[in-house]
């Protein structure tokens, strides 16, 4: 494998925890999308909303601990105290946690429309059949 395959890898690596921290911190509306072969900026959006300013700063925090975690330290961090949009910029990845106006208005689903949607929830276990 090479370092540019590693490193993509570890962004949608990055990608997909921070993706279900935010729902393990009870963001809404959470979207993955992968911006390779769309962006030169980034490989990745993680896109999610909040309900207030508060707990999008916990989402903030635990995104930051989660990519620690698995080596992936924030870059740059903007917003934390306006409660409308914080943005964890991880390079290869970049997390946006809007609340829902901003959300509304900026509308980068639509933006980056032809973009991908990455399935990064967790499959629910098969049900054993009873005999």
């Amino acid at each position: 494998m090479t370092g540019r395959s590693s490193k993509k890898d570890g962004a949608r690596e990055l990608a997909v925890a921070a993706a279900r921290a935010a729902l393990d911190n009870n963001a809404e509306d959470i979207v993955v999308l992968d911006l390779r072969g769309v962006s030169p900026v980034t490989g990745y959006f993680v896109i999610c909303t909040g309900s207030s300013s508060r707990q999008m700063r916990t989402v903030a925090q635990a995104v930051t601990t989660d990519g620690k975690a698995i080596g992936q330290d924030v870059w740059h961090v903007a917003g934390l105290d306006s409660g409308e949009w914080i943005l964890l910029d991880f390079v290869d990845v970049v997390v946006h946690i809007f609340d829902q106006p901003h959300r509304e208005y900026y509308d980068l689903e639509l933006m980056w429309g032809q973009a991908p949607r990455v399935r990064w929830r967790r499959r629910a276990p098969i049900a054993k059949r009873r005999r």
